[in-house]
């Protein structure tokens, strides 16, 4: 079985196919590397071919290269400069690719070259873009659907099989940032608008049109602009006026968006600088210096681990039970249409599921569907849904107060007040109508999932399913088992999770379930730190140095003080005398009096004017808690908001609430934007090595107190000399 296969037309034009077997999205392997140069030294070889089409055989072009190939690129790299042997692999893509580009033609005339077009019926991503950006014409079908782009700087890299060498020769520098550095990905009309493709045509033509080019194409046609005599690149090179301005702008732009700690943003602003200066075969080597620099990084690793390799085995069901049988949702009941509600019911509609959204009142469930209704609109105003689309959307969606609209539902999720009274007197009346096998969810935050299963009658089919707020725009969904959860249930989330296309993590009960407990902690430090006098501005910028997308005290206002007062309250009313006193609360508590709650009230940790936009910190924290006169540094305070997530990463994976440290790093990630350079919480530790990671808890503990206490299993794997990853990369708890 191959990826790619040739066939030649009566007029000599030979059409190289891609399609993959048994997949439904082509993705570039290094077989299917080989077969392509074969394919086409067999096209440059054949006097009776002219020319050539590379297309695909599936709806789409490609979805981009296996990052496993770059894994084993990278972990098979031996010998005194491992390095060397990345590098000649990429050099080795670099070669192919460059021989579609010259396609025969004499170095120095010019001339003599075969005609290569693409043929693009789709989505054409990473080495799916790079290929077609080496042909001679880009064709792609007029695919609304489709997606063009080079989205490798999302997963800690950059386009390193010439995409970025060739489109910032194509486009120029700036023109080239937003796809290069932004990982941005267009419809084929606004490709061609913005000079990515050259061709849009009806997908009935595609292969016709390409061909008809090749065909007629003369020797000036395939001639790229950077190999021409004369060539100068568009926006100028680096030390043109307009070129000077363009790099100095981007890399202070790269250094304000990445804050150093990207280092495939870097790598890549370096390959454009440096590859702008000489000619392009050269520019193509640097480039490959640059992206095996990126590879070899530990960064970069841990990036594609936990982005690409270990979110892509949990999306596919790598922790799903393997006894049960498929079990995706029919229909789904969801009880409260607030922002939660409303938000689940929204990104199940749009899979294609029936939903009931149920409220004590039509007015409520009516708001929830309208919000559904709100989206569509927006979708439509931006051109990327119809009124068709959004009338299917709403179909799918029944807003009522009648429980017995729940009959026939194989999955309920309730929604409502994080109240234990509550939530049981709703679980009781909602099964007194549900079949006997649909499965009972909780979309708790907070909640222990046990004692919320107490009200049920099945609590071997009730389960957690932790969805982040904005529903629609968060990716991660957190699935909390409890202590008779059964694996129907647990199955049943995951097939759900899967068909609304997020991504999910199981774990077992405990207060505050993963994500919570890992989130709090970093709260409640930098809020800390107000009290005992650190500047504010210190604490926030440690924390987007660190590569937080919002430091702590800025997350405290989005998500509201007085949610943070009222998790408080609730958490000491349960622990009683075992609730650790906190000056984090005294701040909390000073604040909510002070009715400043946050952005909701326009005021809380910042200050902001009329319509809510933040104006800077707020003048009173100073009033209310004066700065120390000798302020901690920089790496001591990012240290501690650090640890105090990591520490309960690693807690949770001690007692076996995190099951998998895949999960614990995917999870921070996704759900709380823990570092992403890092690869997650086990793979910093992993990076900064155990024994360090507990010399520097040693020195916390000792200023700070207990809450920075190693845990035993960090110590272990630091007396030992092993790694999370080393010793459980592919191992449940650690229990």
């Amino acid at each position: 079985m191959t990826d790619f296969t040739l066939a030649t037309d009566a007029d000599g034009i030979a059409t190289i196919t891609w399609d993959c077997p048994d997949k439904s999205m082509n993705i570039m392997s290094e077989a299917g590397f080989a077969e392509l140069d074969a394919l086409i030294d067999q096209v440059l070889s054949d006097d009776a071919i002219k020319g050539a089409v590379i297309t695909s055989g599936k709806a789409d072009f490609a979805g981009g290269m296996d990052l496993n190939v770059i894994a084993k690129f990278r972990d098979e790299a031996k010998g005194d400069n491992p390095a060397e042997s990345v590098f000649n692999g990429v050099m080795n893509m670099h070669g192919i690719l460059r021989k579609i580009e010259r396609a025969g033609m004499d170095a120095k005339t010019n001339k003599g070259g075969k005609p290569i077009a693409c043929a693009m019926p789709g989505t054409g991503l990473g080495i799916g873009f790079e290929i077609p950006l080496s042909c001679h014409r880009i064709f792609v079908a007029d695919n609304p659907k489709a997606k063009i782009g080079l989205p490798e700087i999302m997963v800690g890299i950059f386009p390193g099989a010439g995409g970025t060498t060739r489109l910032v020769r194509k486009l120029g520098a700036m023109a080239a940032s937003p796809f290069l550095l932004e990982g941005k990905m267009l419809a084929p009309a606004k490709a061609k608008s913005a000079g990515l493709v050259d061709e849009v045509v009806p997908a009935d033509e595609l292969l016709s049109a390409a061909k008809a080019w090749v065909k007629d194409a003369t020797d000036k046609d395939i001639v790229k602009p950077w190999d021409a005599k004369g060539y100068k690149m568009p926006g100028g090179a680096p030390y043109h006026p307009a070129g000077f301005m363009t790099f100095l702008g981007a890399s202070a732009m790269v250094h304000s968006k990445t804050q150093g700690v990207y280092p495939a943003a870097r790598a890549l602003l370096s390959a454009v600088y440096e590859g702008a200066q000489v000619p392009f075969d050269t520019a193509i080597r640097v480039e490959a210096r640059w992206f095996t620099s990126v590879i070899m990084n530990p960064s970069s690793s841990a990036m594609i681990n936990s982005l690409f390799i270990n979110k892509q085995a949990l999306e596919k069901g790598a922790v799903r039970p393997k006894n049960v049988p498929d079990m995706r949702v029919k229909k789904l009941g969801v009880l409260g249409a607030g922002m939660m509600g409303a938000g689940i019911a929204l990104v199940s509609a749009k899979a294609g599921i029936q939903v009931v959204l149920l409220d004590q009142s039509q007015e409520a469930a009516d708001k929830g569907k309208a919000y559904a209704e709100a989206y569509a609109d927006k979708g439509i105003a931006r051109k990327k849904s119809t009124p068709e689309q959004k009338e299917a959307l709403l179909s799918n969606i029944t807003a009522t107060t009648d429980y017995d609209a729940l009959k026939g539902c194989d999955l309920i999720i309730e929604a409502v007040f994080e109240d234990m009274a509550i939530k049981a007197e709703v679980t009781q009346k909602v099964e007194a109508v549900i079949d006997a096998a649909c499965i009972y969810a909780s979309n708790t935050s907070t909640l222990p999932i046990s004692e919320l299963a107490k009200a049920s009658q099945r609590p071997d089919q009730f389960i957690g399913i932790h969805f982040f707020s904005p529903v629609e725009k968060m990716a991660l969904v957190e699935i909390i088992k409890g202590k008779e959860t059964g694996d129907a249930a647990v199955a049943k989330s995951l097939d759900f999770v899967r068909q609304i296309r997020k991504t999910p993590i199981v774990v077992n009960d405990a207060r505050f379930f993963y994500a919570n407990r890992c989130i709090i902690p970093y709260i409640n430090e930098g809020v800390r730190m107000v009290a005992e006098g650190v500047k504010p501005a210190l604490i926030e910028h440690a924390a987007k140095q660190l590569g937080f997308p919002l430091g702590p005290l800025q997350l405290t206002d989005e998500t509201s003080i007085d949610l943070g007062v009222k998790i408080a309250k609730a958490t000491k009313a349960a622990m009683g005398d075992a609730y650790p006193e906190s000056p984090a609360d005294d701040v909390m508590f000073k604040l909510f009096d002070l009715g400043r709650l946050g952005r909701k009230s326009k005021s809380g940790f910042y200050a902001y004017d009329e319509k809510g936009k933040r104006t800077g910190l707020w003048e009173g924290l100073a009033e209310n808690w004066p700065p120390m006169e000798n302020q901690p540094s920089l790496q001591e305070v990012q240290h501690r908001l650090a640890m105090a997530q990591v520490l309960e990463a690693v807690r949770a994976f001690e007692e076996g609430v995190l099951m998998d440290i895949r999960e614990g790093d995917v999870g921070a990630i996704l759900g709380w934007g823990f570092m992403p350079w890092s690869g997650g919480p086990f793979s910093w530790l992993d990076m900064l090595g155990a024994a360090k990671a507990v010399e520097i808890c040693d020195g916390l503990t000792g200023n700070y107190g207990e809450r920075f206490t190693t845990p035993a299993l960090l110590r272990e794997l630091a007396d030992k000399g092993q790694s999370f990853y080393g010793r459980f990369g592919t191992a449940q708890a650690a229990a």
